[in-house]
């Protein structure tokens, strides 16, 4: 079986449940979670309260260096704060795409990211960890699921930390969301080549962790039959 770090890669849209299907099978696993998400929002909850607007700029550029990001295996942590709550709101909701769609911004945290996994392998997910960040990972996967079932999903997150927006806002934010991600020139959201694809409209998370854990087993098994003829 090969040496190489197991680097599960996971890729989708806003709301496709990749962050919580990554979290449990990282757990299941016994290997690290990468939350590449919550470093983006990180760095978009900085910009944005310096009022650094999303552009590139030199102003950009300086604020990029110096902004403190830690990563723990627990938190996210700004400028020494953890951060975990003030990133989940919807305003960084409405500016992350815009900042995390800027070279300046993707390039001051690849480096970062890529160290995350080489000593006992991670499961990562966001919008380009199977093309860009993880290229050579040995586990790629794209969870998607249909506007709707996405953002009925985040409506019942925000409503259940009380805060007020309605059902259509939402539903407008995650096709937003969408487009911004899909068009940018620099690491647009799509599916690598050789990731599979997995639908969760109608799945529990227990069956959307089971399902990916499958075909984790399948990947890893294929491996080991792969060595074993060499």
């Amino acid at each position: 079986m090969t040496d190489q770090p197991l680097i599960v890669a996971i890729d989708g849209p806003a709301g496709a449940g990749k962050s919580t299907i990554a979290k449990l099978v990282a757990g299941f696993l016994g290997i690290p979670y990468l939350d590449t998400g919550a470093l983006y929002r990180a760095l978009a909850l900085f910009l944005d309260a310096r009022g650094i607007p999303p552009v590139e700029s030199d102003a950009l550029f300086s604020a990029l260096q110096e902004a403190s990001l830690e990563i723990t295996e627990k938190e996210i942590l700004l400028e020494g704060k953890n951060v975990g709550a003030e990133i989940r709101t919807p305003r960084i909701d409405a500016v992350v795409s815009a900042y995390a769609s800027l070279p300046m911004v993707r390039n001051r945290l690849l480096d970062l990211q890529r160290e995350q996994g080489k000593r006992n392998g991670l499961v990562a997910d966001g919008r380009d960890m199977a093309t860009v960040v993880f290229p050579d990972a040995r586990v790629k996967i794209f969870l998607t699921a249909s506007d709707e079932e996405r953002a009925r999903r985040r409506f019942l997150e925000l409503r259940a930390r009380k805060e007020s927006t309605g059902y259509e806002d939402v539903l407008e934010q995650i096709r937003e969301r969408d487009r911004t991600d899909s068009s940018r020139s620099t690491a647009p959201l799509r599916k690598a080549d050789d990731a599979v694809e997995l639908s969760t409209d109608g799945l529990s998370i227990g069956e959307v962790r089971e399902k990916v854990l499958n075909l984790i087993r399948e990947i890893l098994d294929k491996e080991n039959h792969y060595d074993a003829v060499q």
